[in-house]
Formats: structure tokens, sequence, C-alpha cells
């Protein structure tokens, strides 16, 4: 691996070429924090995929698109006058040894449950009015779920045992069943959410990440599908004109293939 001094010198190589771009560059020169923030989802989407991929040689080089971008809004920054790439560096500096005082002060702790305890204690300390503050509007349904109960659980908000969440499962599953039977779509809809709710909480009991749960589910059915497309190609068979018996042989057939 490279030296400290080497990780320095490639950073400021990066630093020089994001000052070259900025000013010789006609893309380069014409963006702004505006144009970039759809670009910034896609790479860290693209990032995401490399992670669950584990290609690690991918992850290698999203990281590099994601550091890119990072060094380019603080370009903005400084060409603004608002804050540059030190002060970036220097933010996060600064907020990860106040919100760390087990490491760099006399605080004690026993577990990862008291740090994040005394994480979003410290967050309210410093001028937040909830500890939901920090989630993102813009976020997935799913991931917002999933961070909402993360940080309640946070300040003590939480079930004491997993068994406990799956009762409230059956439960909101079953007034789902009741509102399916009534035909009340509306209601429908609601208690739906509820059991997508209930179920994530349960994921997190178990340490399960349900966005990576789900998106491993999404890739195993793209896989196995298109071995069925693929299948039925081979045999000049249209998949519209095929029984589902017919599809389900090759489906089942994608299922005993590896990593499927």
């Amino acid at each position: 691996m490279n030296s400290r001094e080497n990780q320095l010198k490639a950073f400021d190589r990066l630093l020089t070429i994001m000052d070259e771009l900025r000013e010789q560059c006609p893309w380069d020169k014409k963006q702004t924090m505006e144009t970039l923030r759809h670009l910034t989802i896609e790479e860290t989407y693209e990032l995401g995929d490399a992670i669950l991929d584990q290609d690690l040689e991918e992850v290698k080089k999203e990281l590099g698109d994601v550091l890119l971008h990072i060094v380019f809004y603080s370009k903005i920054g400084s060409e603004t006058k608002d804050f540059d790439i030190a002060d970036v560096c220097n933010s996060i500096c600064d907020k990860l040894i106040h919100r760390h005082p087990h490491i760099y002060s006399d605080v004690k702790v026993e577990n990862e449950a008291d740090v994040k305890r005394n994480w979003e204690n410290l967050k309210l300390k410093e001028g937040k009015k909830s500890v939901l503050e920090g989630v993102p509007k813009s976020l997935p349904a799913l991931v917002k779920a999933n961070r909402i109960q993360d940080k309640v659980a946070g300040v003590g908000f939480d079930w004491e045992e997993p068994q406990q969440v799956w009762l409230k499962v059956e439960e909101e599953l079953q007034e789902f069943q009741d509102e399916v039977k009534a035909k009340n779509q509306e209601a429908m809809e609601s208690e739906f959410g509820d059991v997508l709710f209930s179920m994530i909480n349960y994921a997190r009991f178990l340490k399960i990440n349900p966005e990576n749960a789900l998106e491993r589910t999404n890739k195993k059915f793209i896989n196995r599908f298109q071995y069925l497309e693929e299948k039925a190609k081979s045999l000049n068979k249209n998949l519209k004109d095929m029984t589902l018996a017919e599809m389900d042989v090759f489906w089942e057939e994608a299922k005993r293939l590896p990593k499927q």
C-alpha cells in the first residue's frame, strides 16, 4: 500500500487536475453544484452496485468518481469564497472529534449502542430539534425507513427483543389482510406501508440491511429471468407464447446455476 506521503501527493495531484479542468475544459467550466447533483447521486449508486457485486477493482474506480465530485464541489465553493477542500476536511475532522468523546475525551462506553446513543445526544446538544432532522427528505422510502428506525433507536426508542418486532410484523400483516378483504384501496396502501416498515425494523434487529437484501434479490431475479429469455431464444420460442409450466422448467434450472 502507498505511504501517507504518496497518498497526500495523489490527493494534491487530483486537486491540481481539478484546477486545470475548471480553467481549461469547456464542460467543466460550465458545471454548477446544481448540474452536478444528479451525477453525484448516479455515481453513488454505481459505487453501491460495485460493493454489492464485491468487485473491488470497480469499487476503487467508483470511489475515485465520488472523490472527484467532492473535490469539484469544493472547487466551486472556493470560487465563491464560501469554502474550499481544506474547510471541508477540517469540518468533518472537527465533527468526528466532537462526536467521539470516548476517543478524544474521558467519556466511557461499553459497546456500539453506547456510541450511537452518545452520537445522537450530541447532535441534539448542537442545536438540532429532532434526531430525525438528519434524515434527507429525498432518500428512497426503504432507505429512509431504515435510517429513521436506526436514529430513534439511538436515543432508546426501540423494542427490546426481535420476537417483539416479529409479533408486530404479524399484527400488521393481519391488519393488511383485513383491508384487502374489505377492498379498501386507500387503507390497503396504508397498511401495506406499515407491513414494510415493520419488516424493515425486524431486519434491523437481525442485522440485515434491507436495501442490500432487496437489491440482491433484484439482481438474482434479473439473472434468472435473463437465463429464461436466453433458453427460450435458443428454442426459437417467444416468452409470450409459452405456458407458465414451460417457463417454470427453465426458471428452476436457473435457480440451480452457481451464484443465482
